[in-house]
């Protein structure tokens, strides 16, 4: 800090000067530490990201996949990052978005299901009832400006009934036949409406969905090629272990994608 005067004569209202603020900003020095009466604004945003996840309805009950993928702003520093967890024996939920605040789910989903089991009474909480905890949560969060940065999916069965359904980041949910989140919205949603059909079998369903996560794992960015496949059934979860998908850079249209782009180079 330094005081500045001006015309060698010191102003009669000095202004204080600090390295790294705007000189018209307000006179408090830059700090990464918590001040009293000033809000913490250095977590809001997300750091480290997953990408998008999808889900579907099959004959046998749920199936949801993402890729590993996490991001470090636009670097896809980390490659093994599992976006998909078992809440209870028939629920599982997959987020998009920031893996730390999926942790934080996760560990308010942990305890939901601890509480409920000391009740004891023989009626666990199935996934109709997890997705409507979380849109609470979620939209409680919005309402104070402490979002939780992340658009989840959840899926489930109980009692013969296939549940699939979405949260976003600010409370708004659905439910549907299949679902996607992020990019997936764009590019794999399309293909659902096109491919999509009741009564899928588990290998349609999956082979759906690896046609799906390689369309945007061309097209996104953010994507990667290693993806895990979770199926859902009333006997259960499963997470598959990571696995690559098979992928065609030879394609006409890598070749020399620009080609029908006017004005490019």
């Amino acid at each position: 800090m330094r005081w500045e005067c001006h015309g060698g004569q010191e102003e009669s209202k000095q202004e204080q000067i600090y390295v790294g603020r705007s000189l018209m900003g307000p006179p408090t020095p830059f700090t990464l530490m918590p001040m009293p009466g000033v809000p913490i604004t250095h977590t809001q945003q997300p750091y480290v990201t997953g990408t998008s996840v999808l889900g579907l309805i099959y004959e046998g009950g749920v199936l949801i996949a993402a890729d590993t993928a996490g991001s470090y702003g636009s670097t896809t520093r980390f490659k093994s990052v599992e976006r998909m967890k078992a809440v209870s024996n028939n629920t599982l939920l997959g987020a998009s978005g920031e893996i730390s605040d999926f942790q934080a789910i996760t560990q308010l989903l942990d305890r939901l299901i601890v509480a409920d089991a000391m009740w004891d009474d023989g009626n666990d909480l199935g996934p109709l009832d997890i997705h409507n905890y979380l849109t609470r949560v979620m939209y409680n969060r919005r309402n104070k400006f402490d979002p939780l940065w992340n658009t989840l999916i959840l899926g489930g069965v109980k009692n013969g009934v296939k549940h699939l359904g979405s949260v976003s980041m600010i409370g708004v949910h659905y439910v549907d036949n299949h679902i996607a989140t992020g990019f997936g919205i764009h590019l794999a949603q399309p293909i659902f409406r096109e491919e999509w059909k009741e009564n899928m079998t588990l290998e349609e369903g999956t082979r759906l969905l690896e046609k799906a996560l390689l369309v945007l794992f061309y097209r996104d960015r953010s994507a990667i090629n290693k993806i895990q496949v979770a199926n859902v059934t009333e006997d259960g979860v499963h997470i598959s272990q990571p696995y690559a998908l098979k992928s065609e850079w030879n394609l006409e249209a890598f070749k020399n994608p620009t080609a029908s782009a006017a004005g490019s180079w």
